[in-house]
C-alpha cells in the first residue's frame, strides 16, 4: 500500500485477496514509507504513521501478515521489495497519479520477478475511462453525467479481510526482517501512536505534526460526524471560515485513508438514493442531475467532479506542474502583464512568514503553517494574492507549490495541483482584462470580507497571533 492506505473499500486489496485465494497462499500487506521524498517532514510522516499504527492494531489478530516499514535513512529500503517478492505468487500495488507514485510503480516493475498488477482505486470513474483531459469542470461534468452511471453498480468490498478464509503465514524470513525491521509503534503521553525511532529519521523538523490524527478509523469518524452534523448546511456554510462548514476530509483522501466509494455510498444511503432518481438531460449542470438535496449535490460536485478532474489531468499530463502547462490563453495574458507594476511585492520568505500588509492573507498563511490546512474559500484568495504580489507569474507558481506542498496536509495531491493551477487559469475561462492578472480571474480581500463570515477566524489567526 503506497497511495491507497486503507483496509477496506480498496480495489487493490480486493484484487490481492482474490489472488491469495486463487493461489492458495497467505496475504502479506506491505506498507512502506520513504525518508528521502521531497517535503518529507514530521507533519507528513506522522499522518501516515497514524494510519500504519491503526492498520497494525486492526490486523493484530488477523491471519493477514501486515508489514509496515519506515526508512531510517534515505535509500535504506532499496532492495526490500525485490527480496520480499521472491517468495510471492504476485504483487498488487496502487495505481495513482499522486506525487511520486508513477515513478514508484516503474521502479516496482523492475524490482519484482513475479506478476505485478497496479489497481486503480482513485475515484468513482476509472482513470483510464476518459482517455483524455478536460479543460473545465463543466465539460468534465457533462462527461460524468453521461458515463458515470455505468460505473456506479460496482463498488470495492467494505470488508475484504473479514469475510474471506485467508491462509496465515508463520512469519516473514528472519534475514529479511533483520535487514529491514518492521516499524514499531508506542503511545506518547497524549495517547497518540508514534513510531519508535522517528526522531532519528532525517526529515524536516520545522514542519511539526498537527493535532489532527490520520488513519482510516479517524477518517471514518470525521466523515460520520460531518454527515450527522454539517452536511445538511454544507451548501450554505462551506464558504464561511467562521462556520466550519467543510468536511475536513481532504487530507484523509490524499493519504488514502478513506475511499471516495465509501463516502459516496454513505451519502446515497443517507439520502435513500438510487440511480433511478437521476434526472436527464446530461447537460453539465451542478444542481438537480442527481436529484439529491442541494447540500449533498454540492458536496458530491467537489468530491467527484473537481477531485477527479484534477486526478485525471495529472494522470494524462506528465507536465501538469509546470508553468508551461497552463492553457495558452492564460500563458499569453500572464506574460503580457508580467511587467505590470505590482501594488505590493513580496519575497518567498515574506510570504512564508505571513509578513504581508493583508490581514486576511496573513491569517490564512498562519493557519496553513500551524494546522496544515487552508479554508477552501480562502485558499483561492491566498493563491490569487501570491500571483498579484510576486515579481513574475512563474515565481508566484513556485511560491504556491513550495508553501502548499511543504505545509498542507493535502499538499502534493492532484487536488492541490488543481487549486494552484486554477489560480493561474487552468480549468477556468478568460475574464475582463485587469492589471497584473490580465484575463485570469482576480480576487480581492475587500470582496472576501463582504462575502464571507470572518470575524471569529480573524480573532484566532489574525495579526495578534504569533507563530512559535
Amino acid at each position: 500500500m503506497t497511495a491507497t492506505r486503507r483496509l477496506s473499500w480498496n480495489y487493490a486489496l480486493d484484487r490481492a485477496v482474490e489472488w491469495a485465494l486463487e493461489l492458495g497462499v497467505p496475504l502479506v500487506i506491505f506498507e512502506p514509507l520513504r525518508a528521502g521524498y521531497r517535503w518529507a517532514s514530521d507533519r507528513h510522516h506522522q499522518s501516515i504513521i497514524d494510519g500504519m499504527a491503526d492498520s497494525a492494531h486492526r490486523l493484530a489478530h488477523s491471519s493477514v501478515t501486515y508489514y509496515p516499514y519506515v526508512e531510517s535513512q534515505p535509500g535504506d529500503g532499496r532492495g526490500l521489495l525485490s527480496s520480499l517478492s521472491q517468495r510471492a505468487g504476485c504483487v498488487i500495488t496502487d495505481q495513482s497519479p499522486v506525487f511520486f507514485q508513477s515513478r514508484l510503480l516503474e521502479a516496482g516493475k523492475r524490482a519484482v520477478n513475479c506478476r505485478l498488477e497496479a489497481v486503480d482505486s482513485v475515484g468513482l470513474l476509472p482513470l483510464a475511462a476518459p482517455g483524455r483531459t478536460f479543460s473545465a469542470a463543466y465539460h468534465f461534468r457533462r462527461y460524468l453525467q453521461k458515463e458515470l452511471p455505468d460505473h456506479l453498480g460496482s463498488m470495492p468490498d467494505s470488508g475484504p479481510l473479514s469475510t474471506k478464509p485467508l491462509k496465515g503465514l508463520e512469519g516473514l524470513p528472519e534475514a529479511l526482517v533483520d535487514r529491514w525491521p518492521m516499524a514499531r509503534f508506542e503511545e506518547n503521553a497524549q495517547g497518540r501512536s508514534v513510531l519508535v525511532g522517528l526522531d532519528a529519521i532525517p526529515i524536516d523538523r520545522s514542519v511539526s505534526a498537527v493535532a489532527s490524527i490520520g488513519g482510516e478509523t479517524e477518517a471514518r469518524k470525521r466523515f460520520c460526524a460531518f454527515v450527522d452534523g454539517g452536511l445538511s448546511r454544507y451548501v450554505d456554510d462551506r464558504n464561511h471560515p467562521d462556520l466550519s462548514g467543510t468536511s475536513g476530509l481532504s487530507s484523509a483522501l490524499h493519504y488514502g485513508h478513506i475511499s471516495v466509494h465509501e463516502v459516496f455510498h454513505s451519502l446515497t444511503e443517507a439520502e435513500g438514493w438510487t440511480q433511478s432518481r437521476i434526472t436527464p438531460p446530461n447537460d453539465g449542470r451542478r444542481q438537480g442531475w442527481w436529484s439529491m438535496s442541494n447540500s449533498t449535490e454540492a458536496f458530491i460536485d467537489q468530491l467527484v467532479t473537481w477531485r477527479e478532474l484534477g486526478h485525471g489531468y495529472c494522470h494524462y499530463e506528465e507536465d501538469y506542474q509546470s508553468y508551461e502547462s497552463l492553457p495558452p490563453w492564460a500563458l499569453e495574458t500572464l506574460e503580457h502583464h508580467s511587467t505590470d507594476r505590482r501594488p505590493w511585492l513580496y519575497s518567498h520568505e515574506e510570504f512564508e512568514a505571513a509578513a504581508t500588509h493583508d490581514e486576511i492573507w496573513n491569517a490564512a498563511q498562519r493557519q496553513l503553517v500551524e494546522e496544515g490546512t487552508l479554508h477552501n474559500y480562502l485558499r483561492m484568495l491566498w493563491g490569487k494574492k501570491i500571483l498579484e504580489w510576486s515579481a513574475h507569474p512563474r515565481e508566484a507558481l513556485d511560491t504556491m507549490i513550495e508553501l502548499n506542498n511543504r505545509y498542507a496536509l493535502d499538499g502534493r495531491d492532484p487536488n492541490s495541483w488543481s487549486g494552484i493551477m486554477w489560480v493561474m487559469g487552468r480549468f477556468d475561462r478568460g475574464w475582463p482584462e485587469r492589471p497584473v492578472f490580465g484575463k485570469v480571474r482576480s480576487m480581492t480581500s475587500d470582496s472576501t470580507r463582504r462575502k464571507v463570515k470572518l470575524t471569529d477566524y480573524l480573532s484566532r489567526w489574525g495579526e495578534q497571533v504569533k507563530l512559535l
